[in-house]
C-alpha cells in the first residue's frame, strides 16, 4: 500500500511539472524587434485597422475622445465579464511604461510585461499574424496620444476561468499563426487577407466557437452567437453576402448598405476605424472576402 502512495504521488508529481510546462507563457525572443525603426503615422494606421479605439476607449465615447483610451468597456460572456484596460501612454494606470518589445507580446503571444497570460478576450490569437514592424509602429503611435489617469478594472470571472495559468492550454489547443485562407493570392488578395484575419481581427467575431472558446476554423466567417447571449453575428462568407466588391468597400467606408440599411452596435465602431483606411485597404478587404470558402 505504501508503494502504491509513493507512485499515486509520483504520478501526480509528473503530472503536475508536466501542466506547468506545457502551459507556460511564451513570449517573443528578447531581440524580435531589433533593428526595427517605429514610424508613428504608420502606426496611426495600423491603429485604425486593429480597431484598438473601439475596445479600449471608454464606454460612449465620441470623436476626438475615442483617442483617450481608459478602457472600461465589458465585454460579457459565458466565461464571465471582462473589462477592457487602459492602454493609454499613462505611466501609472496605461502602458506608458510599455517597450515595444511588451506590446509584441502582449499583441502577438498573448503574454503580459510580468509574465501572464492574457485571456484570448484580447484577440492574440489573430494578432499572431501581426508583422512586427507594424507592432512598433503602432506602439510609437500609442506613445503620442493623451495619457488618462483611470484605474483598470478587474474582469468579473470565476473559477476555474480565472486560473489564468490554464490560458497556456486554451493556446495549445486553439493559438495558431496560420494563414486561414491560403494558396495562390494576388497582392491585393494577400493584403485583404492580412486586414481580416490579422489586424482587423473580423473572425473573432464573425466565426462560431467551441465549447471552450476557439474559433472553429472549418466555419470561418460564418457567423455565430453573439458572446452576451443576444443576437447573432451575421455569416460574411460569398455563401451569404451576396454584395458585390464595390458594395462592401462603399460599407467599409459609409457604413451603408445596398439595401440603404446602415451599420449599427459594435459594427458602427467597426466602420468608424476601416473609413479611415486607405482607399485601397478597403478595397484589399473586398477581394479577399469574395475569396473566402462559402459556408452555408
Amino acid at each position: 500500500m505504501r508503494r502504491l502512495r509513493t507512485a499515486i504521488a509520483f504520478a501526480g508529481l509528473v503530472v503536475a511539472a508536466a501542466f506547468w510546462l506545457l502551459t507556460a507563457p511564451d513570449p517573443l525572443p528578447d531581440d524580435a524587434l531589433a533593428g526595427l525603426t517605429p514610424d508613428p503615422v504608420r502606426g496611426e494606421q495600423v491603429f485604425w485597422a486593429a480597431g484598438c479605439a473601439s475596445c479600449h476607449m471608454a464606454p460612449g465615447a465620441e470623436g476626438e475622445a475615442r483617442l483617450q483610451l481608459a478602457g472600461g468597456q465589458r465585454f460579457p460572456s459565458p466565461f464571465g465579464t471582462f473589462l477592457a484596460p487602459n492602454i493609454s501612454p499613462d505611466a501609472e494606470h496605461g502602458i506608458g511604461g510599455w517597450t515595444a518589445q511588451d506590446l509584441a507580446n502582449a499583441m502577438i503571444r498573448g503574454v503580459s510585461p510580468d509574465g501572464q497570460h492574457y485571456y484570448p478576450v484580447f484577440p492574440y490569437s489573430s494578432y499572431a499574424k501581426a508583422e512586427l514592424q507594424d507592432v512598433a509602429d503602432l506602439h510609437a503611435f500609442l506613445m503620442t496620444l493623451p495619457p488618462v489617469a483611470t484605474p483598470n478594472q478587474p474582469h468579473d470571472v470565476g473559477f476555474p476561468f480565472s486560473v489564468r495559468r490554464s490560458l497556456g492550454g486554451w493556446k495549445t489547443l486553439f493559438y495558431s499563426a496560420d494563414w486561414v485562407v491560403d494558396g495562390d493570392l494576388t497582392p491585393e488578395q494577400e493584403r485583404g487577407r492580412y486586414l481580416v484575419e490579422a489586424l482587423g481581427h473580423c473572425g473573432e467575431c464573425h466565426t462560431p466557437r467551441n465549447a471552450l472558446g476557439g474559433s472553429d476554423r472549418s466555419r470561418w466567417l460564418a457567423g455565430g452567437p453573439v458572446p452576451a447571449g443576444e443576437g447573432t453575428f451575421p455569416n460574411i462568407t460569398p455563401a451569404k453576402l451576396a454584395w458585390s466588391e464595390a458594395d462592401i468597400v462603399e460599407y467599409l467606408t459609409s457604413g451603408f448598405t445596398p439595401e440603404y440599411d446602415s451599420a449599427g452596435g459594435h459594427m458602427a465602431l467597426v466602420v468608424e476605424n476601416t473609413s479611415r483606411l486607405p482607399p485601397e485597404d478597403r478595397a484589399a478587404i473586398a477581394a479577399y472576402l469574395k475569396i473566402v470558402p462559402p459556408v452555408e
